[in-house]
């Protein structure tokens, strides 16, 4: 197989949404993409309000907002309750936000695998 037809097909096979693309450069896992997603929907959620959005428990969905806290994906405010106390509430950084972080850390991947490219076999000419 020469080496555009190979390239030709990769990029065939490839199933690339911005979604997708969540997952693979920030290393997120389907719910956690989907945690994120559902933000966009309903910015400002609570985790109680978040766990009804998606149908799951509210201690896997502080996971995954920690999880995406982490990663830069969301910010977190707190606001007090009128009787008493407070809760966190949840928003998924825009689009253009996270569309610029994907190109960042792609961009730097990309430059660590040219370095591994250029270094490979360096030790053995030596």
């Amino acid at each position: 197989m020469s080496h555009s037809s190979a390239s030709e097909e990769l990029a065939e096979d490839s199933d690339l949404d911005f979604a997708h693309l969540l997952s693979c450069v920030f290393g997120i896992r389907d719910h956690e993409r989907r945690t994120y997603l559902a933000l966009h929907d309903h910015p400002g959620s609570t985790v109680e309000e978040l766990a009804g959005v998606l149908d799951r428990d509210r201690s896997n969905v502080n996971r995954s907002l920690s999880t995406l806290q982490q990663k830069g994906l969301l910010e977190r405010e707190r606001r007090l309750l009128d009787s008493g106390g407070y809760v966190y509430q949840y928003t998924a950084v825009d689009i253009e936000e996270a569309r610029a972080m994907l190109h960042g850390a792609l961009d730097e991947w990309v430059e660590s695998v040219h370095d591994e490219i250029d270094q490979f076999g360096a030790a053995a000419e030596s």
